[in-house]
């Protein structure tokens, strides 16, 4: 398979550039007075109350002392907002968007990774997840289908590289949703979100970006065009484990040969995790210190950062042989396999912060630290893996390639919270009523639709003027179900329990003082304010635009 085709002509461009690209550090073409670079981390899962935890100290751990020492000297110089909500749906590819455009899934059309579109037709071929090939008739009336922006669009979502070299080259265009009305041409997830970003925007006005994530998919931060990357990596999280020469954990463990050889994927094991981290730490380094993700020769970036995954894996797995993560109580006590995912973490930030130092930026880079999204419930004894879903329930109300009932479908949109989508013709009210008459089976906690839906999102529906990707219904079940049935987990993300929802945000400057927020913040307020501190105008957003998102103010005041 030629590469070359597995990319948009602009994302190609922009992976070319991040090679020829020889500006020193403080050569950047983009920044304000006091900003010049912005490292934004999201620790995927770190709840406000585990920072709060674990820079306060815990009695009966680490002596009582905090144990996340590097987050806790940056929040000495940062402003730390306790009251933050991240996207609803608390899904990964929601709270990314939301982060890096501003904007929720009204306006970014992202409901989770693998949502639904009315108005798009399936793949040529079936994806790594099981999305089933479908036929799609060019200028036809689309049938609609599921659609897959996850890791079953990697070439071979067995292979850490995804198939081809960990970036956006490893996405297969037979995998992806196909658009009737552009005759059947694949959808990229770049051009499936509807909005720009802080990437596009910043790499518009002259500024080096570059992004670190979980699956070759999430390319989609580029924005629509796939031109707002210079560098992007992502090695497949869901993948085999496999050795990693001369990588070592933060905590100094060895990564040449494999730590936990039974594990089926890296997020499925504590040891394991570690290594995944500190391979995309490594890259993270090599861009701080005006490098490509693979050591090229290239520039320090304008904007930069990655997500980690080792405390959510903390957090949710129940690993067979090794143990139990998650909490030892509803305050927040973490385990002791979660305690060393958050010491891990901390240890890498602080290499991140020192890495800033040896390159002289650590004075003029704003550092971001939260979530995309936290994990439910902190207490888990309350987690309950129901078989029960809602949508097996509505069973062939929903389309078949979101059915449960498909035996060879993907599955539906459904973990502790279900995303439904229902056949044209059928009717809501009557699907709502089978709901709600076996709320007990299926936990249901509370339910969406109608006026309560469209408060928050656009009216969704099949005809002309209806928002093709709005769902129908959103089930939010009591706290602690979840409808994976997973027997391997302890907790789950996606959706709008204050578990899933309350991340931390950190915001830390060494210029600034140290200030606790306690009104109500949005992880969507973090992109306007990026492009405020370095002197670019948030309105370039489309979502902040279209949902009038605030800057964080307090940011603002400590910057001017």
């Amino acid at each position: 398979m030629n590469v070359s085709k597995l990319v948009s002509t602009g994302f190609a461009i922009a992976l070319t550039l991040s090679s020829n690209y020889g500006m020193a550090a403080d050569e950047n073409m983009v920044g304000s007075r006091k900003v010049r670079h912005v490292l934004l981390l999201s620790i995927d899962g770190m709840h406000a109350v585990d920072f709060y935890n674990c820079a306060h100290g815990v009695t009966g751990l680490n002596g009582g002392n905090p144990y996340c020492p590097n987050l806790a000297a940056l929040a000495g110089t940062g402003i730390n907002y306790v009251a933050t909500s991240s996207s609803k749906p608390s899904d990964s590819a929601p709270g990314l968007m939301a982060l890096v455009t501003g904007g929720t899934p009204r306006t970014t059309g992202i409901y989770y990774d693998v949502a639904f579109d009315r108005t798009l037709d399936g793949p040529q071929i079936t994806t790594g997840t099981g999305l089933a090939a479908a036929p799609c008739t060019p200028f036809a009336v689309p049938t609609g289908t599921t659609t897959d922006n996850d890791q079953g669009i990697d070439i071979d979502d067995t292979k850490l590289n995804g198939g081809a070299d960990a970036t956006a080259a490893a996405i297969d265009p037979r995998k992806l949703s196909r658009n009737p009305a552009a005759g059947c041409a694949p959808v990229y997830p770049w051009n499936f979100l509807r909005t720009n970003t802080i990437f596009g925007v910043i790499h518009a006005a002259g500024g080096y970006t570059a992004w670190i994530d979980k699956h070759p998919s999430y390319a989609m931060v580029a924005g629509p065009g796939g031109t707002g990357l210079n560098d992007y990596y992502a090695p497949e999280v869901d993948s085999n484990v496999v050795a990693l020469p001369g990588i070592k954990t933060s905590l100094g463990a060895s990564c040449s040969t494999v730590r936990d050889a039974t594990a089926p994927s890296w997020n499925a094991s504590f040891e394991d995790i570690q290594c995944y981290d500190a391979l995309r730490v490594d890259a993270l380094l090599n861009e701080i210190a005006g490098k490509t993700h693979n050591g090229s020769r290239a520039v320090t970036p304008t904007i930069m950062g990655m997500n980690f995954q080792s405390v959510y894996t903390g957090e949710s797995v129940d690993e067979p042989g090794v143990g139990t993560g998650g909490y030892q109580n509803a305050a927040g006590q973490p385990s002791e396999l979660l305690l060393q995912e958050i010491e891990a973490v901390d240890v890498s930030i602080g290499d991140i912060v020192n890495a800033l130092k040896d390159r002289g930026i650590y004075d003029d880079t704003l550092i971001i630290i939260t979530a995309k999204h936290g994990a439910s419930p902190i207490d888990t004894s309350r987690y309950v893996a129901n078989t029960n879903t809602p949508a097996t329930l509505l069973g062939t109300r929903i389309p078949f390639s979101e059915s449960p009932l498909n035996p060879t479908g993907i599955g539906a949109t459904e973990d502790d919270v279900s995303v439904l989508w229902l056949k044209k013709g059928e009717s809501v009210s009557a699907a709502v009523d089978l709901l709600e008459q076996n709320a007990a089976a299926i936990g249901l906690g509370q339910i969406y639709f109608g006026p309560t839906l469209s408060l928050n999102y656009n009216v969704g529906g099949w005809e002309p003027g209806q928002d093709p990707r709005t769902p129908d219904i959103i089930v939010t079940p009591n706290i602690g179900v979840t409808y994976s049935g997973s027997t391997t987990m302890i907790a789950d993300h996606g959706g709008f329990a204050h578990d899933d929802t309350n991340v931390m945000l950190l915001v830390s400057n060494p210029r600034f003082r140290p200030q606790t927020v306690f009104d109500g913040t949005t992880t969507a307020q973090v992109a306007p304010m990026i492009l405020k501190a370095l002197g670019l105008n948030p309105e370039a957003l489309d979502a902040v635009r279209a949902e009038g998102t605030a800057v964080l103010p307090e940011v603002w005041s400590q910057l001017r």
